[in-house]
């Protein structure tokens, strides 16, 4: 067909359409970087215009771009200003959503609706050693006060033995359309979140749980794969992601470099630095699908200098001595999960989500992460509970998180007799430009 009557043809689609053809081969590419198409396209949303200084009578006057903004500009110009602009007005919808902050989590209060407005997803790709990539796409969504909780399963996975890496992306459509659904074909933009290297999985991770039919190993940042017990072979994996920049991480990176976070400008303190960090406030969630096992709220947390050892920093929320603080955890203690053909519940696993404000009500250290409780080897010595306990530690580089818990079988329920976090030195000089 004659590249006269594609044009003509090309000329009556839509925007989605124009780009999706153009993917087509190098001559349909090319064909559909027209710019008179796009400036017509431009032109029906953006309604554009010029201002062009005459040079007789030195008046301004506007005119409707028309063939000199043709011949004036290379091929896929109008393009990329369509495109541009239309992800702009995106950004600022989003962030007029993200701008009120909830003083409960000290997070935007409205995430959910930002990421419906950016029509957001998140998609895991598995790369094999032969380097070809399997995208899993359907997914379930958890939404928590401070998280989302992300579940993959599928009826086809490759083989574990070939899989060499697993990488989690952001994905928003190039052209988002308010009226109407995202279409899965349509042109989409990829933000690399998180990369896992999956070769000796179950000797290089964490193994934190089991039922009868899988196993749950971990990996750093919050994902757990899950495997078949029967033959070593995935069978789901659930991510967990916080709020904190969550938004900036899954839109903002390229399809192969994440999102670097900016550095923080310190407020000036006037307090004494011997006094070291005050004021701080802790938001904690533990929870798994639908249900939230505890939700609270510390607040006026600090450490002085004594608390600094070991490179760390130590805040501590729940004290063992202190048992007015101490907190129960309601319900039974699980990880649920689910594919096409079976659903199940790891007991004593759960997600964690971390939210310390520090002074001025900034996030200071998030996070959301997969933990499980181990049975401790020391008995309770404490007068008012008399049961095991069980531990739960959290770490990353920039700090640790240890809860003990007393298990009551009286009333067969768990208590949060401690709970202290250790921030990195590093973390905290890199905050303040101090040297602790």
């Amino acid at each position: 067909m004659p590249s006269e009557m594609l044009l003509k043809v090309f000329s009556f689609l839509d925007a989605v359409s124009l780009l999706s053809v153009g993917c087509v081969n190098k001559h349909f590419y090319h064909l559909a970087n027209d710019n008179g198409i796009w400036l017509k396209i431009y032109s029906s949303c953006f309604q554009p215009k010029r201002t062009i200084q005459t040079m007789k009578s030195e008046q301004t006057e506007t005119v409707l771009l028309n063939c000199v903004a043709l011949c004036d500009r290379k091929p896929g110009y109008w393009k990329r200003e369509y495109i541009s602009k239309q992800i702009a007005a995106v950004k600022t919808r989003v962030m007029r959503l993200v701008k009120p902050i909830d003083p409960y989590t000290g997070l935007p209060c409205r995430n959910r609706e930002a990421m419906k407005a950016s029509d957001l997803s998140w998609i895991i790709v598995l790369k094999d050693k032969s380097g070809k990539e399997h995208v899993i796409e359907k997914a379930n969504l958890s939404f928590k006060d401070t998280s989302v909780t992300i579940l993959w399963y599928s009826t086809y996975w490759p083989c574990l033995d070939i899989v060499s890496t697993l990488k989690l992306f952001g994905v928003t459509p190039l052209l988002p359309d308010q009226n109407r659904a995202p279409s899965k074909n349509g042109p989409r933009r990829r933000s690399l979140i998180a990369e896992y290297h999956l070769a000796n999985l179950t000797e290089r991770s964490i193994a934190v749980g089991a039922d009868k039919l899988v196993q749950l190993f971990c990996l750093n940042p919050g994902l757990l794969v899950g495997l078949w017990k029967e033959n070593n072979e995935i069978a789901f994996v659930m991510a967990s992601l916080h709020y904190h920049q969550l938004l900036e991480r899954s839109t903002l990176g390229s399809a192969t470099v994440q999102y670097a976070l900016p550095p923080n400008k310190p407020v000036l303190d006037d307090v004494d630095p011997e006094y070291g960090l005050h004021d701080y406030s802790l938001h904690l969630d533990m929870h798994s699908g639908s249900c939230t096992y505890l939700c609270g709220t510390f607040k006026s947390l600090f450490c002085r200098r004594g608390d600094i050892a070991n490179g760390y920093l130590r805040l501590t929320a729940v004290s063992l001595k202190d048992n007015t603080k101490h907190l129960p955890l309601i319900g039974t203690v699980g990880l649920s999960w689910e594919t096409d053909a079976f659903t199940g519940n790891i007991k004593d696993c759960y997600v964690m989500d971390v939210t310390l404000l520090d002074e001025t009500g900034k996030p200071f250290w998030c996070f959301s992460a997969p933990v499980y409780m181990e049975l401790s080897s020391k008995a309770s010595n404490l007068y008012d509970y008399m049961g095991h306990i069980y531990t739960t530690e959290y770490e990353d580089s920039e700090g640790k998180v240890c809860v003990e818990l007393v298990w009551l079988e009286e009333t067969k329920e768990y208590f949060i007799v401690s709970l202290v976090l250790y921030i990195s030195t590093k973390k905290v000089n890199n905050w303040y430009g101090t040297n602790y």
